[in-house]
């Protein structure tokens, strides 16, 4: 392999040419040959959920690298949590959230790696956030505690271990406040950072809780009003504790929310979150209240789902930008993607409705439509089939007539349609994140990929 020097070759040639040095042997192991072996581990596998110990990062494997106490970013392959700027901890909130000290040399992985952009492909945007997520568990479990027995029981229902749901929600506005995260220096002269008491990321981590504090409130509601039985695989709490209970329940955790609320001091997110809840109320009147003539109506229908979903969704990225000082139109752009994303996921949330199954959605299926609510595939199908508007003005109040809306709903094209318009506004709410200011900080387009990525879950999710 490394050649030997003939034996004919002359003397005098050999002594006019200085010659290499002899290779080393080859059980003995250089730095620069071990670097693409550790580069090529490190892409293919992953670090999850490096600890940190002292000076050393300790991986999944056992392996131990030593780390300055400079935190500087990560590989774009490790899969940890997404972690900002330390500077946004406070002292006693410096969890472990995922560790961005693989140090410099991430970054070479990064730039020099082949294999990267696929691996990035990979990644679940839920994992980024895993570490972030679990302490938000701990700490809604802990905001939901009541001096009473039974009220605690009942609060704390679908924040128990097991049955606290995807947390979807809180999920998008951990990954909007990284994607949106600039360097203080570089904010626009006119944005004013909010620093009353709490550090940024702990205000937005405040965000994500109130947030799924109003919508785990709003689930309880909705369940007494449609007479539910289950919900995330479990008995509904209407139907464990009884209807009166279950209100109370989530009357309390909206007392909860707006205490959160109020430590943030900041007039226009309490604005806007507060509109959310007058939303919720409205959209579910609009619902119970529908007439012939809107029940039938597809403008009708988006805006009540823009007032029973996506206004929640929507006004906390929004309030996401506003903590963060950023302009008018980042703010918007947040404001968009969760409007968008809202809408979406409950129209696919109409779709498998009609597709899925009780075991799949964690609750019944067929609901809506047994309820006489009308919902984007059946309004699509009627404007293929006017029979059907007929026997929807009927009410649908007669198991008959349900039969008969879905025969006709499964000779159209209802559902494909339902699905084609939410995949009109996934496409929206990824084009609002790509008209985001461009950076080159690699956590934030790490976070901005991944909520693209959850535009497209959105579409293929199946319950």
């Amino acid at each position: 392999m490394f050649g030997r020097r003939p034996s004919t070759l002359p003397a005098h040639t050999a002594a006019s040419k200085p010659q290499p040095p002899p290779p080393p042997p080859l059980f003995i192991l250089r730095p620069a040959l071990l670097l693409p072996f550790f580069r090529e581990m490190i892409i293919s596998r992953g670090i999850s959920r490096s600890l940190r110990r002292s000076d050393w990062i300790l991986g999944r494997w056992g392996f131990c690298f030593p780390v300055s106490h400079s935190c500087v970013s990560s590989a774009e392959s490790v899969s940890s949590a997404v972690v900002p700027d330390s500077k946004v901890f406070s002292s006693s909130q410096s969890y472990s959230w995922g560790c961005r000290h693989l140090y410099g040399y991430g970054r070479e992985i990064h730039h020099t790696a082949t294999s990267t952009s696929t691996v990035e492909d990979q990644l679940d945007p839920f994992s980024l956030v895993a570490d972030e997520l679990s302490i938000l568990a701990d700490r809604l479990r802990d905001m939901v505690v009541a001096e009473v027995p039974r009220l605690a029981s009942a609060a704390e229902y679908f924040f128990k271990f097991g049955v606290e749901g995807k947390r979807f929600r809180p999920t998008v506005l951990l990954l909007m406040a990284t994607a949106l995260h600039v360097p203080v220096s570089m904010l626009p002269p006119n944005a004013v950072m909010d620093t009353f008491g709490m550090d940024l990321r702990t205000r937005q981590q405040c965000i994500a809780e109130i947030t799924e504090m109003i919508h785990v409130a709003s689930l309880l509601h909705d369940d007494v009003l449609d007479d539910a039985d289950t919900r995330r695989g479990i008995g509904s709490l209407n139907f464990v504790m009884g209807n009166k209970l279950a209100v109370l329940a989530g009357d309390f955790l909206l007392s909860r929310a707006c205490v959160a609320l109020a430590s943030l001091k900041n007039t226009e997110v309490v604005s806007l979150l507060a509109k959310v809840v007058e939303h919720l109320v409205t959209g579910e009147t609009m619902q119970m209240t529908t007439t012939s003539e809107e029940r039938c109506s597809m403008e009708y229908y988006m805006q009540k789902t823009y007032f029973k979903t996506a206004s929640l969704i929507s006004n906390s990225c929004k309030s996401i930008a506003l903590l963060a000082g950023q302009t008018t139109e980042v703010a918007t752009s947040a404001y968009d993607y969760g409007k968008n994303l809202g809408l979406a996921y409950q129209l696919i949330d109409d779709v498998l409705d009609f597709t899925g199954t009780a075991a799949s959605l964690g609750k019944g299926s067929l609901s809506d439509i047994r309820h006489g609510i009308i919902t984007a595939p059946i309004l699509f199908a009627m404007e293929e089939i006017p029979q059907l508007r007929e026997v929807v003005e009927r009410g649908l109040s007669d198991p008959e007539d349900v039969d008969l809306a879905l025969e006709y709903l499964g000779r159209s094209r209802g559902i494909q349609r339902a699905k084609d318009l939410a995949a009109k506004h996934a496409a929206l709410a990824s084009e609002a994140i790509d008209s985001l200011p461009q950076t080159e900080d690699e956590d934030v387009r790490r976070s901005r990929r991944a909520l693209v990525d959850l535009t497209r879950r959105v579409l293929t999710r199946t319950k």
